[in-house]
């Protein structure tokens, strides 16, 4: 990705391959690491790996290539702060219902709150997909339940 007139085009694979993927329930890709969980995802010129290992408290790389070179990626790790409150299986329900309805919105970076089956999932970051940290909360009766950092931003050769 040689200039900034690919940024709209890179936004829209990265909500694309988000949706079709983790959200969207799509099929496991062979590990590219010993133990990972891979996703992949292809559209012309562009594709997608999210590659992550763990379950209930996990940690992955997203990463965009264009034209078979990386030119984006997303470090993140969630975990569950207080198991009283929430299970995995729930977390993973109220991530995806709540994912699903950003990218309906043609996005993938916060400023975002979704109320799904008495969970409240907030999305908050500074920066945009150049260059972008945030965190994923989920909360239970104001109580913080689970957590997700991320950061990440375009990758530049020399």
């Amino acid at each position: 990705m040689s200039s900034d007139n690919r940024i709209p085009a890179l936004e829209a694979f990265i909500v694309r391959a988000k949706a079709a993927t983790y959200v969207g329930d799509g099929a496991p890709a062979p590990a590219c690491r010993p133990g990972s969980h891979d996703l992949r995802f292809t559209d012309g010129e562009w594709s997608y790996l999210d590659s992550y290992f763990g379950g209930r408290d996990f940690i992955g790389e997203e990463v965009v290539f264009h034209n078979g070179r990386p030119v984006w990626a997303m470090n993140y790790y969630g975990y569950i702060l207080d198991p009283e409150l929430i299970t995995p299986s729930q977390t993973g329900q109220v991530i995806k219902a709540s994912l699903s309805q950003m990218y309906i919105e043609g996005r993938f970076l916060g400023g975002f709150e979704y109320l799904h089956a008495g969970f409240v999932y907030t999305d908050g970051n500074e920066g945009d997909v150049t260059r972008f940290h945030g965190r994923e909360t989920i909360r239970k009766n104001s109580e913080l339940a689970y957590e997700l950092v991320y950061h990440g931003g375009l990758i530049k050769d020399a």
